[in-house]
């Protein structure tokens, strides 16, 4: 499964890059294949359990210095599929070359 999740700071001012950094540290700490980009992280991992826990992770790192925190999150859940993060980029990448 893929989650893109991301995790928001409330009530910290608009400088939330530090905070944010803390998440994605959890995220890159996991193992597990992820990506970061301006708007969201996706992870991508062999069960719920597995990359929830993870998220669990990133917005408590955050939580533990914002009084408030947003998380919005989207999840793809396909049992059997490996390397979506790089396949499916690639078969939009194959469709846009040809």
């Amino acid at each position: 499964m893929i989650v893109a999740f991301s995790v928001t700071p409330l009530g910290v001012g608009e400088d939330v890059g530090e905070y944010v950094a803390e998440a994605v540290r959890v995220v890159r700490e996991s193992g597990l294949p992820n990506r970061t980009d301006a708007m969201f992280t996706s992870i991508e991992g062999e069960s719920w359990e597995e990359v929830m826990d993870v998220v669990r992770r990133a917005v408590a790192a955050v939580e533990e210095r914002a009084p408030r925190v947003s998380l919005v999150l989207k999840a793809d859940i396909r049992p059997g599929v490996t390397d979506g993060l790089t396949s499916k980029v690639e078969t939009v990448e194959r469709h846009l070359a040809g």
